[in-house]
């Protein structure tokens, strides 16, 4: 696996050094993405291996209960209460977290014009002020999208001609509403020439959401494209 560097020379994403800095750190002056970059101790492997290969389901989620009665070594065990005292400081925050082990994502079958699935570029939404929160642990870590290196899908012309007819009437307040009701709007496509840049393994990121009246633009990001084979993911989001 590449190396993870942060893209220091992208200024909407900045470094902090600590939870209290990461949490509290207000999204402003475009910066859309905040990174608490860290190294943790502890076997990561071990406890994805010690989970087994989910009975066949796509996402296992996990719980303090399920990781302690694992048998693991005293590498694993670490990793197991790292994982569950970062989920910790995101319930004392009034968050709700997951830890999942993700064997696979489902994708779209028939994506029809825009693929609205997890390993399509996209941003995350809300009605209100909300941000997201995720660290890989172990396995291919998320990807971000420089804002200047794309575009919302809908807005590229055969794309909305396309959407135009499947909607089955003109532009306006009916052709919007038909794009929130599908996500339509919250995917996103590379420029040419974009360069993807890795959220990287153990690092705790807090990203910008699109909601009404936001200070600034969402980060566009994805779940990393995976092959059969390829290991799962041990992730904490929010």
């Amino acid at each position: 696996m590449t190396p993870f560097t942060l893209p220091t020379d992208y200024p909407r994403v900045r470094r902090v050094h600590s939870f209290a800095e990461l949490a509290g750190t207000p999204f402003h002056s475009g910066v859309n993405a905040l990174c608490w970059e860290r190294t943790l101790p502890g076997d990561y492997a071990e406890v994805a291996v010690a989970l087994g290969d989910g009975d066949g389901e796509p996402i296992m989620a996990l719980d303090a209960e399920r990781l302690r009665a694992l048998r693991l070594s005293p590498a694993g065990r670490l990793a197991v209460e790292q994982m569950l005292a970062d989920w910790q400081l995101l319930r004392d925050r009034a968050l709700d977290p997951a830890l999942n082990c993700i064997y696979g994502y489902p994708c779209d079958e028939d994506p029809g014009v825009v693929a609205t699935d997890v390993f399509s570029f996209h941003a995350d939404s809300a009605p209100i002020e909300a941000t997201t929160y995720l660290c890989t642990y172990y396995g291919p870590p998320s990807e971000g999208l420089r804002h200047e290196d794309s575009c919302k899908r809908i807005d590229l012309p055969e794309t909305r001609e396309a959407l135009l007819a499947a909607f089955g009437g003109g532009e306006g307040a009916g052709f919007r509403e038909y794009l929130a009701e599908h996500f339509y709007d919250l995917h996103y496509a590379p420029k040419s020439g974009a360069q993807p840049f890795s959220f990287g393994l153990f690092n705790l990121w807090r990203i910008a959401t699109d909601y009404p009246d936001s200070p600034v633009p969402p980060c566009v990001h994805r779940a990393p494209l995976t092959q059969s084979g390829d290991s799962p993911r041990l992730l904490l989001i929010s």
